[in-house]
């Protein structure tokens, strides 16, 4: 990586990018020498996007428009040692897709050190485990999260509604399920966090849910006084966030909810007599 590309991620590091963000983003990194003499007409040609979404670019990184961001490129001097460095940091002769795996790896580590605590992580395994039915929401982008973990939680608690779809059958769903006997709800909100899923959890706060959530930052836009927020970084380097972090918060979550279930052992034991006799599995 050349010194000039290192200085453009490390200017677009840690700020919060749309989707046609990156792509310009990415754009101005493979294009790192010529950057600070493009014009954002030829900028966005380049980057196959609008000449406006160039300067919403500059203007989600601190400037006051694209000029300012060109030239705040051609005044940066290039930073001394960064294409040759030994230590393997991402600024160092990495690309920019070992700098994503890079910064998924801070995330895991954050996440660990969060985890120092196990309290917050038991008492919403207990309060899932407790939940007949237990409802598990995720929509958009947040809809696989959910998938997963309601895929996995259904081999040991009796009674598992995943709720994937928006729409106006998605708050009676939820009435279904307190209707059933549900006393609390898994939610996994990553960005960009549809409004169905505030309104959602608002429906489900007001039914008299407990609400447990997986989303990427205390301060997300679904997150309320009361709730159980349990927070997991998303990766941004790429043109489409990676949710490592919050994939494996979801698994130590079902490892806690297993805890709460006294008879989980015996399902998942259960469940693999009856897919060896079906020859469920290729192995």
């Amino acid at each position: 990586m050349s010194s000039a590309s290192a200085r453009l991620l490390k200017l677009f590091e840690g700020h919060r990018l749309t989707p046609t963000q990156r792509r310009i983003a990415h754009c101005m990194v493979r294009r790192a020498d010529d950057a600070p003499f493009l014009s954002s007409v030829e900028l966005a040609d380049l980057a196959g996007v609008s000449q406006p979404s160039v300067t919403r670019f500059a203007v989600a990184l601190g400037f006051d428009g694209y000029p300012a961001l060109r030239r705040h490129l051609r005044e940066t001097e290039p930073a001394e040692g960064a294409e040759t460095g030994p230590d393997g940091d991402p600024a160092n002769g990495v690309n920019e897709y070992q700098q994503a795996v890079h910064a998924e790896i801070e995330n895991l580590r954050h996440l660990a050190g969060l985890l120092a605590d196990p309290a917050p992580v038991e008492r919403a395994g207990a309060l899932l485990a407790a939940s007949r039915p237990l409802p598990v929401l995720g929509l958009r982008a947040a809809a696989a999260q959910a998938g997963g973990f309601a895929y996995f939680a259904a081999k040991v608690h009796p009674d598992v509604r995943l709720l994937t779809e928006g729409g106006s059958m998605l708050l009676d769903r939820i009435d279904g399920c307190v209707r059933a006997g549900a006393t609390a709800l898994l939610c996994f909100a990553l960005p960009r966090h549809p409004r169905e899923t505030v309104e959602a959890l608002d429906h489900a706060r007001e039914a008299g849910l407990t609400v447990v959530t997986v989303a990427d930052s205390a301060f997300a836009p679904v997150a309320r006084p009361g709730d159980l927020l349990l927070p997991a970084a998303v990766g941004t380097a790429l043109a489409f966030d990676t949710a490592c972090s919050p994939m494996m918060l979801g698994r130590v979550l079902l490892e806690a909810m297993c805890d709460g279930l006294p008879d989980a052992q015996a399902r998942l034991e259960e469940f693999d007599a009856r897919a060896s006799e079906r020859g469920l599995f290729a192995e």
